[in-house]
């Protein structure tokens, strides 16, 4: 099931929908879509051993969305349990470096999601570098 919040933002109640939707979102570019996929108190750790959250990871997530990146995800295994969900993900991403030069990014991440009260999933942690792809 999927809702919207408002015009842009699209939530799911299924795990494997939120992740589509989550592609979706990032390929879009919109920073404020992707950002409303996680929880307010997110921890996203998208340079190893550097966790961001709040403000930080917000504002991270519009300085790399403006530089016009794209994801593919896969979901490879799904853990759910009450209101909690690991999910171990097959990704990539190709676009611009920050020196304008073309970058590609793989890797295996484990992601943990939190069901809000609204009954949609929205990350809670974000660690795309579990493995290296």
């Amino acid at each position: 099931m999927v809702s919207d919040v408002n015009d842009k933002v699209r939530l799911s109640g299924d795990v494997e929908e939120h992740v589509r939707l989550y592609v979706e979102a990032f390929n879009s570019g919109d920073a404020d879509r992707v950002n409303a996929m996680y929880t307010k108190e997110a921890v996203a750790v998208w340079e190893p051993g550097k966790p961001l959250s709040g403000r930080e990871r917000e504002q991270s997530v519009v300085e790399y969305m403006a530089r016009g990146p794209r994801m593919n995800a896969e979901i490879r295994h799904s853990y759910v349990t009450g209101d909690t969900a690991l999910l171990v993900v097959d990704w990539t991403i190709d676009g611009p470096g920050e020196d304008g030069t073309d970058e590609h990014h793989e890797g295996v991440g484990l992601d943990v999601l939190r069901r809000g009260a609204d009954g949609n999933w929205r990350y809670a942690i974000d660690e795309p570098f579990s493995q290296a792809g």
